[in-house]
């Protein structure tokens, strides 16, 4: 018998990213570059992907560096929670 592991919420998958948009409230927009390499020319390419986090003070600007964390759907595209800043712009 196997033992399913339940995901806890240390299990929480975590990002670093910048922060690029805070027009909303309580919402940013953060955007996060990760390198791919390439199938053929083996070069490594920059992909960014845009992520909406829950800011709950609304303390977070445009340009800090933040580490976001996964959570449970908040909204339509909100699944990210702001956990804490790391550089101030």
């Amino acid at each position: 018998m196997v033992e399913e592991k339940k995901k806890t919420r240390g299990d929480m998958m975590t990002k670093i990213g910048v922060v690029v948009s805070d027009k909303m409230d309580k919402t940013v927009v953060v955007a996060v570059e990760n390198l791919v390499k390439h199938g053929m020319y083996q070069k490594y390419i920059k992909r960014t992907n845009k992520f909406l986090a829950h800011a709950e003070n609304n303390d977070v600007n445009v340009g800090d560096r933040v580490v976001i964390e996964e959570t449970r759907p908040l909204s339509k595209r909100k699944r990210w929670n702001v956990r804490e800043v790391i550089d101030k712009a």
